[in-house]
């Protein structure tokens, strides 16, 4: 989950924990302000009375480390983001502090937040199905006669591969969240727990010299095998059985992630236990260090490239929502006609991005093909495509993409189209390059028709294809102008023509084309240009520029200009 999507928040669950009164205090008074609804949920009961799926939730644990694995189980099962807050003592996973609450919300819904991506484990023997966040053990039972074995013997195997048997207190399977406990009082490593997918195996208390930890992918499936009566427990004991000899109990990362909220107010990670557990690894004094005498100081980024990295997060995190909603064609509705559809999604989408850049940017101007026309003070202008290829989307057609532009004055100087179903991102800024993602991008240098491939928009008579298909490697249409221009600047196609187009259709595409070298012009072979209060669409030939003049006479011969 994208840390702007959390810009969008309108309700919060919190699951506080008994004597927490001053910090729900604190959390209801900052929400009256912010006019954000607000459910309290006792720890101990189950949020589901008070969650609504259609309300943008931030769930919130007030408590220590035990209150935040609740949460844990309870938020993530409904996809509910969570920040934690340390009304305990001794909490490595709860780093906010009840004094930093307000500021830590101010961060989140200002879309300034970090969400990371928690590996949680899934369990399954002998009747217990469950998943965890922290580890599962397997565990000799105490004999009941002092004189009977006090050691388990346990067989453990990786993908169907033998690792070996462990033969002491038994084993313990953590996941990097989990690798701060009882993992590592075992001897186990520390794993930095934030998008670090992963699962390891520590022997507890082993009596073979040999044995160390393993670390192995979250996808691993692993099968511990008892040789006698051994104890489960997943998160210390929130789920537990008794098992008995030659049981199996397989381990593997659960598919579900937790999505833990992260904010400049949280202790670091190597703070917090660097504190908490008295490591000497540092002293407190020690920092990030200074500059030296002859170090270069970073160069500031610009006003654009500081507005194309805005531009970049508000795509990138609408990604995941319209992954969900991909191709519910259930939820389609109809703008005009048939061929002029919107769904739920570009909804959603359209109010993440729209929040984020009015949080970043209050004057600047937003003109978003599905929102109200937002009049700024500044000469910026951001025009917005939430979903450019609706029907593609609702129909389950991965050719669809997020299109977001700047306009200094009417003149497009910034565009970022991002393209969920291949998590691909094209920008650029004017006179500058183009790039997907980090990868400098150029049109191709071809400048013959018969090896040229073509890309085409609507067609309503098939002109185009006609006079085109034959005389070319192919014509072929995705249903996407904002893909349709950042194919031409990757060099995907060498040439685009656009029947009609809106403005928001093209904006962005069009500065990504023309940095890497496209030329685009408009059906009287004039540079194309963004009009805004025009109703009437407008064509677009945009081509590598080697092949425009021959592609243009074709056009024009044809009357398809």
């Amino acid at each position: 989950m994208h840390g702007r999507r959390l810009a969008t928040t309108d309700r919060l669950i919190v699951l506080a924990s008994p004597d927490c009164g001053e910090g729900l205090d604190r959390i209801r008074e900052w929400a009256d302000k912010h006019a954000i609804d607000v459910s309290v949920v006792d720890i101990g009961n189950d949020i589901t009375e008070v969650y609504d799926p259609d309300a943008p939730t931030l769930g919130i644990t007030l408590g220590g480390d035990g209150t935040f694995l609740e949460g844990i189980k309870q938020f993530t099962t409904h996809g509910i983001p969570q920040l934690g807050v340390n009304a305990g003592t001794l909490s490595f996973l709860a780093r906010v502090e009840t004094d930093d609450i307000e500021a830590a919300l101010e961060e989140v819904i200002r879309g300034r937040a970090t969400v990371d991506s928690r590996q949680q484990l899934h369990v399954d023997s002998s009747g217990l199905d469950t998943t965890g966040i922290n580890e599962v053990t397997v565990e000799r039972v105490p004999p009941e006669n002092p004189f009977d074995r006090k050691v388990t013997r346990l067989e453990v195997f990786a993908d169907d591969e033998y690792v070996g048997q462990y033969e002491g207190n038994g084993v313990a399977v953590s996941t990097p969240t989990g690798s701060t406990g009882l993992s590592l009082s075992a001897g186990g490593p520390v794993h930095m727990p934030g998008d670090n997918h992963s699962l390891q195996i520590v022997p507890l208390h082993t009596h073979r010299l040999g044995s160390r930890p393993l670390v192995m992918a979250a996808s691993t499936e692993i099968e511990v095998v008892t040789r006698g009566q051994a104890s489960l427990l997943v998160d210390g004991g929130r789920a537990q059985k008794v098992l008995s000899e030659e049981s199996v109990v397989r381990i593997t990362g659960a598919e579900e992630k937790a999505h833990v909220v992260r904010t400049s107010y949280d202790d670091q990670f190597m703070t917090a236990i660097t504190e908490k557990l008295g490591w000497g690894l540092r002293d407190t004094s020690d920092g990030p260090r200074d500059l030296l005498a002859d170090d270069i100081p970073p160069r500031e980024p610009t006003f654009l490239e500081h507005a194309r990295d805005i531009a970049i997060e508000a795509a990138e995190s609408v990604g995941e929502p319209l992954r969900e909603l991909h191709g519910r064609v259930e939820d389609i509705t109809y703008k005009s006609d048939k061929s002029d559809i919107v769904t739920e999604a570009d909804h959603r989408a359209n109010r993440i991005i729209t929040t984020v850049i009015e949080n970043e940017f209050p004057d600047h101007s937003i003109f978003s093909e599905e929102s109200e026309f937002v009049d700024g003070s500044g000469p910026y202008t951001w025009v917005i495509d939430p979903v450019d290829g609706t029907g593609n989307f609702a129909h389950g057609n991965p050719q669809y993409s997020v299109s977001i532009a700047l306009l200094e004055n009417d003149t497009p100087v910034l565009g970022v189209v991002y393209v969920p179903e291949t998590d691909e991102t094209f920008h650029a800024i004017e006179s500058g390059d183009a790039y997907k993602g980090e990868t400098k991008i150029v049109t191709t240098d071809r400048d013959s028709l018969d090896e040229s491939m073509l890309l085409s928009g609507y067609d309503p008579d098939g002109g185009f294809l006609t006079h085109f298909y034959d005389q070319t490697q192919g014509v072929r249409s995705l249903g996407s102008a904002a893909l349709n221009l950042c194919y031409l600047a990757n060099g995907s196609a060498d040439a685009v023509w656009e029947y009609d187009t809106y403005p928001w259709d093209v904006a962005a595409g069009l500065v990504i084309a023309r940095a890497a070298g496209a030329t685009v012009t408009d059906r009287y072979n004039e540079p194309y240009t963004v009009e805004f209060g025009v109703d009437e669409r407008r064509s677009l030939l945009g081509s590598n520029g080697l092949l425009h003049p021959v592609l243009y006479d074709h056009l024009e011969s044809s009357d398809l200009v």
